[in-house]
């Protein structure tokens, strides 16, 4: 693929976004933009390019959120489970209708469940919800109970973050 053809792909999937920013549960009609048909031969392939750049997007905030140095204790599970959060949700404001389309679409596309279910299992695992010695199938459901937690609690006032300093002196107090 060439810079080109990567650059009309992503305009073609900024302009499938923007279409389906109205009715995002609505499928996707490729002859409605320009240059679709050129690169993607169905729907599906379309939503399977918008999945990439979801989880491209989403492994970014993720990777941002568990390198913050304020929460680097890993074994506070709630630190864990508060750094997820702040991740899907920054995620998901920034990216609404993208999250809006792949979530809509899952049920007509079953090319889409593979990495939507990958995606629930790096929830519980990067949670400390799960462990990667259970199960893949409970991996998976433990990950979709959060996953619902997370689209049901995502206008809830955000936990607030800790300051460096006040994490510092709470290190250094001695416990009683």
């Amino acid at each position: 693929m060439s810079w080109n053809d990567f650059y009309q792909r992503r305009d073609i999937l900024e302009a499938a976004l923007r279409q389906a920013g109205h009715h995002p549960s609505d499928a996707i009609s490729l002859e409605e933009i320009p240059g679709a048909t050129k690169y993607f031969a169905t729907e599906e392939e379309l939503l399977v390019a918008l999945r990439y750049k979801w989880n491209q997007v989403f492994a970014g905030h993720l990777r941002a959120e568990m390198t913050d140095p304020d929460y680097a204790d890993q074994d506070l599970a709630l630190d864990r489970v508060e750094a997820v959060t702040r991740a899907w949700n920054s995620a998901t404001t920034e990216h609404e209708t993208l999250r809006a389309v792949l979530d809509a679409a899952l049920d007509r596309c079953p090319a889409l469940i593979p990495s939507h279910e990958a995606e629930l299992r790096t929830l519980a695992l990067t949670a400390g919800l799960a462990d990667g010695k259970e199960p893949v199938d409970e991996i998976t459901q433990v990950g979709s109970a959060f996953a619902t937690l997370l689209r049901h609690g995502r206008h809830a006032k955000p936990a607030r973050r800790r300051s460096p300093m006040g994490h510092l002196l709470r290190l250094l107090a001695p416990s009683a």
